[in-house]
């Protein structure tokens, strides 16, 4: 009963930070595509040096630095406790569409160099990562999206989260005595 209690106050506290700051949602699902990538980046590297076409390294590079530069504008977009600072969004935004460029591009380039007439790459055991790193780069593509998205949403966040009744239930006899008691000194 103890333990619900406790979730069910966690809980609580956690929508009354989002709702002082809806930002951390699409702040959360960004990180996530940043790690999402980041966390399969052998895939990509190992596709890059096995398929070699031109634009694909540089392609990889770009996505790893705009994801981090993402962060900090993001970060930068809402200030603590000041307006949102449009610049900084509307570069946000611009990253997250190279983002998506540059995965678009990397994806072509695997689709090419597997379908090719002349030599194409040939999927088997020794090069399973490189439908790994394609499935990657859809993943990664989907949930930049949503984060663009979430970002692009964040007032309305902010409104349906204002919905949320997170007040806590007084006991209206322990407010009656020390009412009681206040009155009577």
């Amino acid at each position: 009963m103890k333990k619900q209690r406790g979730l069910k106050e966690s809980l609580r506290k956690t929508i009354v930070s989002l709702k002082r700051k809806p930002q951390t949602i699409p702040l959360l699902v960004l990180a996530a595509a940043f790690l999402v990538y980041s966390l399969n980046l052998t895939h990509i590297s190992d596709t890059t040096a096995k398929i070699q076409l031109s634009g694909m390294g540089l392609s990889g590079f770009c996505t790893m630095l705009f994801s981090l530069l993402s962060f900090v504008c993001f970060l930068n977009a809402y200030p603590h406790r000041k307006k949102t600072n449009i610049p900084m969004l509307a570069l946000v935004f611009v990253m997250l569409g190279i983002l998506i460029f540059c995965d678009t591009y990397y994806a072509a380039r695997i689709i090419e160099a597997t379908t090719r007439e002349n030599h194409p790459i040939v999927v088997d055991a020794n090069t399973a990562y490189i439908p790994k790193a394609l499935s990657v780069l859809g993943l990664h593509r989907m949930i930049v999206a949503i984060g663009g998205t979430l970002t692009a949403l964040v007032p309305v966040l902010r409104k349906l989260l204002r919905r949320i009744d997170t007040s806590l239930p007084v006991e209206e006899k322990v407010e009656m005595k020390e009412l009681h008691l206040s009155d009577e000194a």
